[in-house]
């Protein structure tokens, strides 16, 4: 099984902390949107051999599309590709672009599965991270897609400066007042070149503190938890039977295409990533051109990869898999490096997993570079 990657890099304005590729002109949409439909077929021999999953639109805001132009973009995916019966199809969108007819609408599409940028239920939050759409948006789109959507995530951003552990639970319970059987969550990052970081430089918006975003990372752990949802990934919780295709597919090594400016695909073997400039995909692409690099995966940088990605997840990291991969020097490897963690309580061994612990969970990516291998030496 396989997955599609779609990025629509278009936004109607720029949120202070993001650094994906976007634009707020809109001048070049119908050329964008050929070029996508164009990069389906140019790419389709990829998946030859392959069944199509989830079909997943990301970006930038993919609700500014109209239905229509979503649909003609799954329509080049039926034509150029093998998909299985019922696949997940994910739209990502903004609160403010899900009225009562959008919403009803979209339920006349193949997508079956919305993830909605929420980000915060408090209007200081949304002004400090200069969000198109304001708090009543937020609880007015999530009652009407509740109503017409059955499979709905919603994205929430913790460790914002000057929101207390107090805020940040009425923001969870909130969200849990929707009924939604998917929440995604991150700590809020100050990426270089932001609007944020030239703000907390400045002195204009204090620092992240990390101390008190490791607190509402439990926090929202322990609240999801209580309510029935399984933390099976470092930033995702699902009902069971709602954990996202797509999502897990990523943090399970599948392969999956990238279709777009600035998107990225992985094989397994290899990894690309377009272009990060709308121009020069869309000249590109019409030309029959690739605007693509690609970096080859040597067999350390595979078990990096699966080391990174396997201890975010509730299934860990498979010993067994290690050995079957990439032999029983590195296993052995492994093992040696994880003692240190394993001695803290950060990781622990069940059967043949390798996993993180609660009080681990947290730091996952800083440990999990702390295993990584860098030579074969």
């Amino acid at each position: 099984m396989a997955g599609i990657y779609i990025h629509i890099p278009f936004c109607k304005q720029a949120c202070h902390y993001c650094d994906f590729h976007f634009s707020t002109s809109l001048k070049k949409k119908d050329e964008l949107i050929q070029a996508l439909i164009t990069e389906l077929e140019l790419r389709k021999e990829e998946f030859k051999s392959t069944e199509v999953e989830t079909i997943y639109f990301g970006g930038g805001t993919p609700s500014l599309l109209t239905n229509n132009e979503l649909q003609s973009i799954i329509d080049a995916v039926y034509f150029n590709y093998s998909v299985m019966a019922h696949p997940e199809i994910t739209l990502e969108a903004n609160p403010d672009d899900l009225s009562y007819n959008r919403i009803e609408a979209l339920t006349d599409t193949p997508i079956n599965r919305l993830s909605i940028g929420i980000q915060s239920f408090f209007e200081t939050d949304l002004k400090l991270m200069n969000r198109a759409h304001n708090a009543q948006e937020a609880k007015a789109c999530l009652e009407i897609a509740v109503e017409h959507f059955d499979n709905i995530s919603l994205d929430l951003i913790y460790g914002i400066p000057g929101a207390s552990n107090q805020q940040w639970i009425k923001n969870i319970e909130m969200a849990l007042s929707f009924g939604v059987p998917h929440i995604s969550s991150y700590a809020l990052t100050v990426e270089p070149k932001t609007a944020l970081a030239s703000f907390i430089e400045k002195g204009i918006i204090e620092n992240v503190d990390d101390e008190q975003a490791h607190e509402q990372f439990h926090i929202l752990k322990e609240q999801l938890e209580d309510a029935g949802f399984i933390h099976y990934e470092l930033s995702n919780f699902g009902k069971v039977g709602y954990f996202s295709k797509n999502n897990s597919a990523y943090w399970q090594g599948k392969s999956y295409i990238g279709i777009g400016p600035s998107a990225h695909s992985f094989n397994g073997k290899q990894r690309g990533w377009n272009v990060r400039n709308n121009s020069k995909y869309i000249k590109a692409i019409l030309n029959g051109d690739l605007p693509m690099e690609i970096e080859h995966l040597t067999k350390i940088d595979q078990y990096n990869e699966y080391i990174m990605t396997g201890l975010r997840t509730i299934w860990g990291v498979s010993l067994d898999k290690v050995e079957k991969d990439f032999g029983s020097i590195l296993r052995d490897y492994l093992i040696e490096q994880a003692n240190v963690f394993i001695n803290q309580h950060l990781l622990y061994i069940d059967g043949e997993h390798l996993r993180v612990t609660k009080k681990g969970q947290f730091l996952s990516d800083g440990i999990a570079s702390e295993l990584f291998k860098l030579n074969l030496s």
